[in-house]
């Protein structure tokens, strides 16, 4: 792999170096990368505004996770409007991935093309599946992908099984699975990040429990970027991890051209760290806000954002939450997330729509306790039959790169996510459809809720990579076009968000990111 920059010359007045590698954020990105890197002999940094996430008998009560969001940030963003929101996110060492359902799908081929949609096309990816198709195959070995090759009938090419054999289906979601066949449909089992040996259960680190979609893992069997990643990057002496510290700019030399400071605000007061490369893994929000904090004299729009699109494109899925209810059937499953259908994730079905509508899977099962906790005012009884006749479903359609859905600050430094739904459509149109296909297995009342603006899980878009450093913010490798030795790995690269969870594209991209620094360091290419 050859480096087509110019090796970064000695700067005029030496900055004395504390690392060779800075990541800010330990997430599926920033944790996936310092994994990467720390076998290589580089001294790595690794900055975490929060702290590792206690294990407490709460991380399992649906209170203290969907009501109290004991978890989540306490912070207020703004809307496009003004208004006030708590963002559904938390800072974790791990990042987001510590509370996440940990369904792991790869991007379909067709979804690094320009793909037309409903509501207009998507932005096509500067690299193709080929590229990513071997460091898939290292993150699903790394975060205990368990699957079925073959089921899907959009799923990519693989080298070959899945790390780990699919997880099972409890009787009452088999008989799903079954009458979905009957219908016509191509049920697949989900693939899954958690740490579950059914062979020998009773050393499986895995419990197969009904507090996992949305709950830390008391037991710590979640494939998640802590267990998976940064645990095994820290095993190595030349990784050292800060956390508590919340990183307010990155300082440029005087040309803008390299990194030569990072300056954030810990326990004790400001704090200042330096190294030959600085990786942002911020998460798709707070990454742009960083970027956009740290405007200078060489970069008055925000450092790197000579194009102007940091913090626009903003992506996060068109979801909503499904609950298929028969009173004369019960589900006493307890691990229930085991289906996904891609049945509708290129065509409607209709000739009159002839567009996409998404894709489709099983949630972790909404207990009574769940819905109580989500729903304060529904009555326990009636919170307690739901949770006990309901299958429950998540529903993702593809969200539209705009520029106008967007992360800026305001003059205070609060964050405003401006941000209005598109493709919208298509989204009515897959519930629709799977209202129908649920009733017509055995489901005569179904409710839905689409997830607001607050549901930030899947954020991507916002310092999005491609060739034109007019229309984008990093290149094919995820270094800002502007400045050599900054990159940005979490979900900020995606131009366009597909409509399977993003996790594993960041955890692969993440790699890739790592294979090329590797390179460039062993060319000196960072030499000060």
């Amino acid at each position: 792999m050859k480096s087509n920059r110019t090796p970064i010359s000695a700067h005029p007045v030496p900055i004395p170096l504390d690392v060779d590698v800075i990541i800010i954020g330990t997430g599926a990105g920033g944790g996936t990368l310092a994994r990467v890197l720390a076998g290589a002999g580089l001294k790595l940094l690794l900055l975490e505004r929060g702290d590792f996430l206690r294990r407490t008998k709460s991380n399992w009560e649906p209170e203290a996770v969907f009501h109290q969001h004991v978890y989540h940030t306490g912070e207020r963003w703004l809307d496009r409007k003004g208004m006030p929101f708590h963002p559904v996110t938390g800072y974790h060492v791990g990042g987001n991935t510590k509370l996440y359902g940990a369904a792991v799908l790869r991007r379909r081929e067709r979804d690094f093309t320009a793909l037309r949609h409903g509501g207009g096309e998507t932005v096509p990816w500067p690299v193709r599946y080929a590229d990513l198709a071997p460091f898939y195959d290292i993150a699903e070995e790394w975060y205990f992908a368990h699957g079925q090759r073959g089921e899907d009938p959009t799923e990519p090419p693989a080298s070959g099984p899945f790390p780990y054999p699919p997880v099972s289906h409890e009787s009452a979601i088999e008989r799903v699975f079954q009458q979905l066949q009957s219908c016509g449909l191509r049920p697949f089992h989900l693939p899954l990040a958690i740490h579950l040996d059914e062979a020998h259960y009773a050393s499986s680190p895995c419990i197969r429990c009904d507090t996992c979609d949305g709950f830390p893992c008391l037991v710590q069997a979640k494939g998640d970027a802590e267990n998976c990643a940064i645990r095994p990057a820290l095993a190595h002496p030349n990784v050292s991890l800060k956390t508590g510290l919340r990183i307010t700019r990155l300082q440029s030399s005087t040309d803008g051209g390299r990194i030569v400071a990072v300056h954030g605000e810990g326990e004790h007061g400001p704090e200042s760290f330096s190294a030959r490369v600085v990786v942002l893994a911020a998460g798709a929000v707070n990454s742009a806000v960083l970027l956009l904090a740290s405007a200078s004299d060489a970069h008055p729009r925000g450092l790197a954002n000579g194009s102007d699109q940091v913090g626009r494109n903003y992506m996060c899925h068109l979801n909503s939450v499904m609950l298929a209810l028969s009173p004369w059937r019960s589900n006493s499953t307890v691990f229930q997330k085991t289906i996904g259908v891609n049945d509708y994730y290129y065509d409607s079905g209709d000739p009159g729509f002839p567009y996409p509508l998404g894709h489709v899977q099983l949630l972790g099962k909404v207990t009574g306790a769940v819905l109580k906790a989500e729903r304060p005012a529904l009555p326990r009884a009636a919170a307690g039959w739901f949770g006990r006749h309901s299958v429950d479903w998540w529903l993702t359609t593809e969200d539209l790169a705009r520029p106008d859905n967007r992360v800026t600050l305001t003059n205070t430094g609060q964050i405003r996510l401006s941000y209005t739904p598109n493709n919208v459509e298509a989204h009515t149109r897959l519930l629709t459809t799977w209202r129908k296909v649920l009733r017509r297995i055995g489901f005569p009342i179904v409710f839905s809720q689409k997830i607001g603006i607050e549901g930030v899980a899947h954020q991507v878009g916002t310092v999005r990579f491609g060739v034109d450093p007019a229309q984008s913010v990093l290149d094919p490798y995820c270094r800002t076009h502007e400045v050599d030795n900054l990159f940005v790995v979490d979900g900020s690269f995606m131009p366009s968000i597909a409509a399977v969870n993003p996790s594993l594209t960041i955890m692969a991209q993440a790699q890739r990111v790592g294979e090329y620094l590797k390179v460039r360091f062993a060319q000196g290419d960072w030499s000060v």
